[in-house]
Order: structure tokens, then sequence, then C-alpha cells
């Protein structure tokens, strides 16, 4: 398990979700390739708000809010994005790769922060757990509550 960082990993990724947009008998343009091209350069999620935000903050033409929920629920539909739900918080949306590379979330109660976390050790645990309890996962999130260390120093 890690987050997608890599140029190729997310390129790879867009690449993956226009396809499926196609084979779904969807346009690719507009709006909904603007999102996936948004999503595919971050590390993290990002909520509705934040994604039209960063839409807006480059050139061209900004899709309006309403073309952004129904470009993520349509991307959500296809599998291609997660809905992830950090509690007390809007809703946020991060890439659903074909692989089923992921990560989890840490989020800071003081300043709403949002850091990704990646751990192998945490992966293999969870997995041994499944196979002592005789369950098959088919997926699973952790999101650890908390302060970050801006938020926690003195």
């Amino acid at each position: 398990m890690h987050a997608v960082t890599s140029t190729r990993e997310r390129a790879d990724w867009a690449r993956h979700a226009e396809a499926a947009i196609s084979a779904a008998g969807l346009r690719a343009g507009g709006a909904r390739m603007a999102v996936v091209d948004l999503l595919a350069a971050q590390d993290c999620c990002l909520s509705a708000q934040e994604v039209r935000d960063a839409l807006a903050a480059l050139p061209g033409a900004t899709p309006g809010m309403a073309s952004v929920y129904r470009a993520l629920d349509t991307l959500t539909g296809l599998h291609l994005v997660h809905r992830v739900d950090l509690g007390g918080q809007a809703a946020k949306y991060e890439p659903a790769h074909p692989g089923g590379d992921h990560h989890h979330h840490a989020v800071c109660g003081g300043c709403g922060r949002v850091l990704a976390i990646s751990d192998d050790a945490v992966e293999r645990a969870l997995h041994e757990m499944a196979d002592r309890m005789a369950f098959r996962v088919d997926a699973h999130d952790i999101t650890l509550h908390g302060r970050c260390a801006r938020c926690t120093a003195p």
C-alpha cells in the first residue's frame, strides 16, 4: 500500500479514468475531465469545494459547483473515485486506483488538516487479523482523529 505520488502513477490513473468514462458511453470533456486531471495531481483527498476552488485558480473556464458535484458523483459511481467521510467535515474525494493501492487518513481536530497515512505494517496487521477471523475483507479504511504537530506545539 502506498499513496500514489509518482507522476507516472498519476498519469496512469488519469488514463484509466478517461478510458472508463469512454467505456461507460460518457463524454470525456469539460468539468468531468478537469476534475479527473485535478484529482490525478493530488496526494490526498479534496472536498467538492476544494476541487472547485483549485479549478478556479487555473486558467480557463471554471465549472460551477453543480458541475463539480455531478462530475464527482459520476466518477464515484464508476468506482474511479473514493468518497471519503472523515467525520465532521464535508465529504472528500480521491482517486480509486484499479490495483487497490490506497492510503488512510489522519484528521486534525484543531485546524482540520488531513494527512495521508501509508504504512505497510498496518496493512499486514489488518490482513493477518482478517485471516485469524476467517474473514474476507473487501475494503477498509482507517481514520485517525487527533491534533497535528502544528496544533500541539507550545
